[in-house]
C-alpha cells in the first residue's frame, strides 16, 4: 500500500503567496511598480527564475500586469470590478446615494472601532502624520487638496483596522464617494462654523483611535458621517433653490 507523500510547496508558489499577502494587506497598492527583478529577488532571498515564475502566476490571476519595457505593476482588479458598475448606477439612480451613505456609516464606524483596538505604534505614527496634514490643509483655500487629504485620512483608518476586506472596501468606497466628498467640502468651506465642526469631528476620531478607545472612535465616526449626510442634503437643497431662481 502506497503511503501518501507530504505536499511539497514549490518556491514559486511560496513567493506568489507572499506577494498576494502584500497586495491584500495594502503594502503593495494598485498602480505600484514592483522593484527590478534583481533587487526584488535579493530582498526576498530567492532566485530570479523562481521570482519570475511567481510573478507570471499573479499576472495570470490578473493581480499583476506587465508592460513591455516598463516593468510589472499591481493592477486595480480587486477594486475596479466592484466600483465600475456602481458608478454608473449611482449616476442614474439618485436614491442610491442614501444607501451609499448608510453603508459608509456602517463601514467607517467599524473601521474606526477596529483601528482603536488594533492599531500598532507604526499605524499611530501614520495616522498622526495623516491627521497633521489634514488639519494643516484645512487652513488653506485649496479645496482640491482638502479632498485628497481627507480621503487619505479615512483610508489610513481603514488600514489601521487590520482587516483586509475593510481596507479594500474602503478604497472602493472612496472612489464611489469622491463626488460626495467634493460637494461636502466645497459646501462647508464657505461656512466657517461648520468647517470648524468638520475639523473637530476628524480630531475626535483621530484622538479616540490613538488613545485606543474603540467605542469612542466608532461613535465619533458615526457622528461624522451623519454630519456629512445632513450637509449633503443642505447642499442639494441650496443647488435646487439656485436653479429655481435662475428659471424664474
Amino acid at each position: 500500500m502506497l503511503q501518501s507523500r507530504p505536499t511539497v510547496t514549490r518556491i514559486s508558489d511560496a513567493i506568489a503567496t507572499e506577494l498576494e499577502k502584500r497586495i491584500l494587506e495594502g503594502s503593495l497598492k494598485p498602480g505600484d511598480r514592483l522593484p527590478s527583478e534583481r533587487d526584488f529577488s535579493a530582498e526576498l532571498g530567492v532566485s530570479r527564475p523562481s521570482l519570475r515564475e511567481a510573478i507570471q502566476k499573479l499576472i495570470t490571476k490578473g493581480l499583476l500586469t506587465s508592460r513591455h519595457g516598463g516593468g510589472t505593476f499591481v493592477t486595480d482588479r480587486l477594486d475596479a470590478h466592484f466600483v465600475d458598475p456602481w458608478q454608473d448606477l449611482l449616476s442614474g439612480h439618485p436614491m442610491l446615494h442614501t444607501d451609499l451613505l448608510e453603508f459608509r456609516q456602517m463601514l467607517e464606524s467599524q473601521a474606526a472601532y477596529l483601528a482603536a483596538e488594533r492599531a500598532t505604534d507604526v499605524d499611530i505614527q501614520r495616522l498622526d502624520a495623516l491627521y497633521a496634514a489634514l488639519d494643516m490643509v484645512y487652513e488653506s483655500n485649496d479645496v482640491v487638496a482638502c479632498i485628497a487629504v481627507d480621503v487619505a485620512f479615512h483610508q489610513g483608518i481603514a488600514d489601521a483596522a487590520h482587516n483586509v476586506l475593510i481596507g479594500h472596501m474602503t478604497v472602493s468606497l472612496m472612489k464611489l464617494i469622491h463626488g460626495h466628498v467634493a460637494i461636502n467640502l466645497e459646501h462647508l468651506h464657505d461656512r466657517p462654523l461648520r468647517w470648524e465642526q468638520l475639523r473637530a469631528q476628524h480630531r475626535a476620531i483621530w484622538q479616540a483611535i490613538r488613545n485606543h478607545q474603540p467605542e469612542a472612535a466608532a461613535a465619533a465616526a458615526l457622528s461624522h458621517i451623519e454630519f456629512v449626510r445632513e450637509n449633503l442634503t443642505d447642499a442639494t437643497r441650496d443647488a435646487e433653490r439656485r436653479l429655481s431662481a435662475l428659471r424664474r
